[in-house]
């Protein structure tokens, strides 16, 4: 058991050299978060969620007919244009939290029957996070935990998770530089001329991201009774309209690079919002169903068996969680 002056003395070490000019993203803004500054991740250090709620509509080893326990962090560092939870990663919607009431969200979760935590996009307040599961477990709570990640993330942050997180669901969004996009642009300018997450380093740094993970967490093991994941990586893309070529590339790269050590999950969920087909019009459409299964069949003919799929009609905003109105 840790006792509470060294989680004081741990907190207060993180917030200050993590968080006071904050380097936990690629974006190495060096914003003092700690002293209330606004990082790229358009927060300060203050946590704070848009949702806690079981969550029905994750992989089927994830929700399963218990629903995960889905805690949704505001901000985020990656600012994609299509983002479909925009409300609080861009949106500003959220609630502030303290550490010790995120572990109490993890009870309250356990409570509902929630089959697991799901972290989704922390990666901005990854210190707190990894102080909530650590007094979480040193209090006996024994719900895996599962961290849900954009993967723009750096290594050095990432563990700080090490032997806290129990299963990785990272995306891999992009391969191509062109795609992940320019860097952010300069004052004045309204950066419509750039591509979907300003973060051409995101190849890159999301290929790392996932090397670390699964260094950590090795092969995916499901529960023999109830094919809950226990342990493991599970990586998704979500394919992009007209953007098959290049989710055949992130395919490849990943089973090239993992075989069956993980988990893929191809997703046809990309569901467009807002103004983004006047902006980006190739981009206006769901993606057809058509170059979604030529994805499923490439993955099938290269040698992929432990992977997921989506079925039926999942490209509605009725499947974009409901966030706190506030």
């Amino acid at each position: 058991m840790i006792d509470n002056t060294e989680n004081s003395q741990r907190k207060n070490k993180i917030e200050d050299t993590e968080q006071s000019a904050c380097t936990l993203c690629p974006r190495d803004c060096k914003k003092n978060r700690a002293d209330g500054e606004i990082g790229v991740c358009g927060e300060t250090a203050a946590m704070r969620i848009g949702r806690a709620a079981l969550h029905m509509w994750e992989e089927p080893c994830i929700s399963g007919e218990k629903g995960s326990g889905a805690v949704f962090f505001t901000g985020c560092p990656l600012h994609c244009v299509y983002c479909q939870n925009y409300a609080i990663s861009d949106g500003g919607t959220g609630r502030q939290i303290t550490v010790e009431a995120l572990v109490q969200i993890f009870r309250d979760l356990e409570a509902q029957g929630a089959a697991n935590i799901n972290l989704v996009t922390a990666d901005h307040f990854i210190p707190q996070v990894a102080q909530a599961i650590r007094q979480a477990k040193d209090q006996g709570f024994s719900l895996p935990f599962i961290y849900n990640t954009s993967s723009y993330v750096r290594v050095e942050a990432l563990r700080m998770l090490d032997g806290l997180v129990d299963v990785y669901l990272p995306d891999m969004k992009y391969m191509d530089v062109d795609t992940a996009g320019e860097e952010f642009p300069p004052p004045g300018h309204s950066g419509d001329f750039r591509k979907y997450s300003h973060a051409p380093d995101y190849p890159v740094v999301a290929k790392a991201a996932i090397a670390e993970m699964v260094r950590q967490c090795g092969e995916v093991v499901l529960d023999a009774e109830d094919a809950y994941i226990r342990r493991g990586v599970i990586v998704r893309h979500m394919l992009l309209p007209k953007h098959l070529l290049e989710a055949e590339k992130i395919i490849r790269y990943l089973y090239e690079t993992y075989g069956n050590r993980i988990y893929i999950s191809m997703m046809s969920q990309y569901t467009p919002v807002g103004d983004i087909g006047v902006r980006f019009p190739e981009l206006a459409d769901k993606v057809r169903r058509k170059s979604y299964r030529k994805l499923l069949d490439y993955a099938v003919n290269l040698g992929v068996e432990q992977a997921f799929y989506q079925e039926g009609e999942v490209a509605k905003e009725s499947f974009i969680p409901e966030f706190y109105k506030e």
